[in-house]
């Protein structure tokens, strides 16, 4: 048997990365976890989910107070936001998560942290710094990096990203952004509510392209009476600079051309997988454009090698990177074969209204062939829902012919709160009679998961049938008025 350095080899120190190195140094395994920042945390930490959340919370309370007579309270005349106050807050949240991720705490728990650019130099074994490290198996948890279109003079007109929208040094008067994804619906919707005059630039006929369109053109239209201009199934021909600003020449949906200018331009469209410099090909780990290959137990064309997180491709969420790393735990040091499932994944674009989903969509559903129902309710029917000023949104429950449920979407007020009850009740198992019987407190939003449910039952509990029943053994009277 080889002596290996370590039993596991993690290289990433993000989401996944962080996740399969503490609880293999809990298990008792000897760890090495290598990242190539100077900080452990990866994207979500320092360029994505913590810096995004803490920008769209900022501009929705900046928003609130510039609206305050809509709520029965006196008109606010408030000055412009200072971008500076703004980034320090973003930085001070960071740094405070920053102590959950240090190499302290890692180094705590037992897992080796070194920071570096490896490259495998064989199968078991890796090359950085100077130095050869060893392990049994190996984690590949990169994560990814975001994608910029190959546009004619796009890299000499200068754009940034998400790695540099948080640290802006002033607020812009104005920016186009590429991409109508969810990374740039939140940040469209939240430089517009703290005054940047935001214009999107999106390929196909719809926002968010991987929701319903239903659920999706109701979002737009709320960023659109915010001020957020759209040019969909519009065509990107040439960037360019002019004047100091940014300029961008789009075919738009009626074939005509139209040049955009602005003082930011932002590039939002998808991610690309960080595979460079680690020498995968030269180990045989088979990848292509979108990322690693895996089977079902996320291991890679190397069986020994496992991949978790962006790296894959497939669900780009911090959340499902936790999920995947839970499995490779659970082949690498308890030798356990588990398998991914992907049935019920949730996740949630933090735009206003939030826009969250759990399994299969309609969208989904058509394309998989699959025999459903549709069973909707409206915010603007739930009481908490209207003494909080929230009228725009609808849940929306999927169910295939059995009336087993398939997916939910919800779009509205703390729609990503909203889904945890699916979370469980589909995870679990537990029957929709169950849900649409249990006691919600009232007035709460949460009332309207309850309610969507009944609606599969009401029809059949007040059914003629039922009625007639009742009157023949009970002599009830029937209607009154």
């Amino acid at each position: 048997m080889a002596n290996f350095d370590f039993d596991l080899g993690v290289i990433g120190g993000g989401a996944a990365g962080l996740t399969v190195s503490a609880g293999a140094a809990q298990f008792g395994a000897r760890t090495l976890l290598v990242e190539r920042e100077k900080e452990l945390g990866g994207d979500c930490l320092h360029f994505g989910c913590v810096p995004s959340k803490t920008l769209i919370r900022t501009a929705h309370i900046y928003h609130f107070m510039r609206n305050s007579k809509d709520y029965g309270l006196p008109p606010v005349d408030l000055p412009p936001a200072e971008f500076r106050e703004i980034r320090k807050r973003i930085q001070s949240v960071i740094n405070t998560i920053q102590e959950h991720d240090s190499a302290e705490r890692f180094c705590s728990l037992g897992a080796k942290v070194e920071f570096g650019e490896p490259t495998f130099s064989d199968e078991h074994s890796i090359l950085f710094n100077g130095k050869a490290y060893s392990a049994k198996n190996w984690v590949i948890a990169t994560g990814s990096s975001p994608g910029i279109p190959p546009i004619e003079d796009l890299d000499e007109t200068g754009y940034v990203t998400n790695k540099e929208i948080f640290s802006l040094d002033q607020l812009p008067e104005s920016m186009i952004i590429l991409g109508a994804g969810p990374i740039a619906m939140e940040m469209a919707q939240s430089f517009n509510r703290l005054g940047t005059q935001v214009t999107v630039i999106q390929r196909s006929g719809q926002i968010l392209s991987k929701e319903d369109k239903d659920m999706a053109d109701e979002v737009m239209k709320v960023l659109s009476s915010e001020g957020v201009v759209f040019y969909l199934n519009s065509s990107i021909i040439r960037a360019g600079e002019k004047d100091s600003e940014k300029e961008v020449l789009i075919k738009d949906e009626n074939r005509k051309e139209v040049n955009l200018r602005a003082e930011k331009l932002l590039v939002a469209m998808g991610r690309t997988p960080n595979l460079k410099g680690l020498g995968l090909g030269d180990i045989g780990v088979e990848f292509d454009k979108k990322g690693l290959k895996t089977d079902h137990r996320l291991r890679t064309s190397r069986k020994h090698i496992f991949a978790a997180g962006d790296v894959t491709g497939q669900y780009q969420f911090t959340h499902a990177a936790g999920y995947e790393g839970g499995i490779v735990l659970a082949n690498t040091i308890l030798h356990l074969p588990k398998k991914t499932d992907y049935t019920f994944l949730p996740w949630c674009t933090y735009t206003d209204p939030e826009l969250a989903s759990i399994g299969m969509n309609e969208k989904a559903a058509q394309a998989a062939g699959v025999k459903y129902s549709v069973w909707t309710e409206d915010f603007k029917d739930n009481d908490r829902s209207l003494t909080e000023g929230e009228k725009v949104g609808k849940i929306k429950m999927i169910l295939d012919g059995k009336e087993k449920p398939l997916g939910v979407q919800i779009l509205g007020p703390r729609a990503g709160e909203l889904l945890n009850e699916w979370v469980a009740v589909l995870n679990g198992k537990v029957k929709l009679s169950t849900l649409a019987s249990a006691v919600h407190p009232y007035p709460t939003l949460g009332e309207i998961n309850k309610r969507v449910a009944g609606d599969l039952f009401s029809p059949k509990i007040f059914s003629d049938r039922v009625k007639k029943g009742l009157k023949f053994f009970f002599n009830l009277k029937g209607r009154a008025c």
